[in-house]
């Protein structure tokens, strides 16, 4: 099952990010993550044998984005922090703007500082 799978993968590390290998937005959260100093486990969905499959269930998730290539609410890419969903891009860069993204880091045990 997508849902067991994702969730699986989700809380594999503190930082999951599931995006696609050409997906920009995914560089650009991946990057930020990096640069704070967390050390994201990135999953290219498009890499993955089950990544439709995946991609459909974080869909659902995220409330009903269509994936890649529509113009729905995109689902990658996706941040999990701790295990539960964040969001994808606009999510991790408020909180980031908004100074809520470290805290949130630091308590899912992402930053040791």
């Amino acid at each position: 099952m997508a849902m067991d799978h994702v969730a699986r993968l989700a809380s594999e590390r503190a930082v999951v990010v599931f995006t696609a290998s050409n997906c920009s937005m995914g560089d650009v959260v991946t990057s930020l993550l990096s640069s704070l100093g967390v050390n994201a486990a990135v999953h290219d969905l498009d890499r993955d044998p089950r990544g439709m499959e995946m991609e459909r269930e974080l869909a659902r998730r995220l409330g009903g984005g269509g994936g890649r290539g529509t113009t729905t609410t995109p689902t990658v890419p996706a941040v999990f922090v701790g295990g539960d969903l964040v969001g994808g891009t606009n999510r991790v860069m408020a909180l980031h703007l908004s100074g809520e993204l470290v805290p949130m880091l630091r308590k899912a045990g992402a930053l040791w500082l």
